[in-house]
């Protein structure tokens, strides 16, 4: 059998130099590129224009952090059994994302792509919107990247997102069939359905060409910041031990037989 040689294109390194993606990481990276661009160059194996910059970090930033969440506690709780694995509290609060929270942006982007495969075709943009839509009611199945089960009947990160996409000419196609898709799905159902951020999400993150497969990597890598700042505050201001013991708490209170 014909061995062929292990090897990265993605970085490669000497004992005196570390290249990634054909630049120096010294010399023209280090001090000269932001952390957005650097995520930028990993995914696209290229650095960023300034629109693109912009719209990129506006995505990244947007899903760094939500507050208490099923992905935090579960961060927090991890912390709080095991202090001693940081990277563990991590990929505690990265597992529990899903279907309703963050994760569905791959979903989006799915629905997004495979309906609209060309984006330059002519297509009546509304009319497949509510092609769409009946088809995940027959079905009796969520549309991803529509409602959220807080913010109603807007998610104010939506609006803030499409704005920095018309400012750097990344609101195209895709984005214009997720709003119809939103406005659509609020028609058919007959009450608000808020266009999420992930929708929001996976409407641009298809603007840029990103296959659907690697669309929830985004949401993956935006949100392990924010978990790594939740165990500091779980360090300073520990909340899950707090938690743990009023669940504890409870449960000896309904086990003790009544008079």
């Amino acid at each position: 059998m014909k061995r062929h040689e292990i090897k990265s294109d993605i970085a490669w390194a000497t004992p005196t130099q570390i290249k990634v993606h054909g630049l120096d990481l010294c010399s023209e990276i280090v001090g000269v590129v932001d952390f957005g661009q650097m995520a930028f160059l990993e995914i696209f194996a290229r650095l960023p224009d300034a629109n693109e910059a912009r719209m990129f970090n506006a995505m990244m930033v947007i899903l760094v952090e939500h507050g208490i969440t099923p992905s935090s506690l579960a961060t927090r709780m991890t912390y709080c059994g095991a202090p001693e694995a940081v990277q563990a509290s991590v990929a505690a609060g990265l597992l529990g994302l899903g279907s309703v929270f963050v994760g569905s942006l791959d979903n989006a982007a799915k629905m997004l792509q495979e309906a609209l495969p060309d984006p330059q075709a002519s297509v009546n943009l509304k009319q497949l919107a509510v092609d769409i839509v009946s088809a995940h009611r027959s079905r009796r199945e969520i549309i991803p990247g529509v409602g959220h089960p807080f913010h109603k009947p807007i998610d104010p990160r939506t609006p803030a997102l499409f704005k920095v996409a018309h400012e750097t000419g990344f609101a195209g196609r895709y984005v214009e069939l997720m709003e119809n898709i939103g406005a659509e799905a609020s028609r058919q159902y007959g009450r608000p359905l808020p266009l999420n951020v992930t929708g929001a999400m996976a409407a641009i993150a298809s603007e840029f060409k990103l296959p659907w497969k690697m669309c929830r990597g985004l949401a993956v890598a935006a949100r392990a910041v924010g978990l790594v700042g939740h165990i500091i505050e779980e360090m300073r201001q520990p909340m899950a031990e707090e938690i743990y013991y009023r669940i504890e708490h409870e449960a000896t209170e309904h086990s003790r037989p009544r008079e």
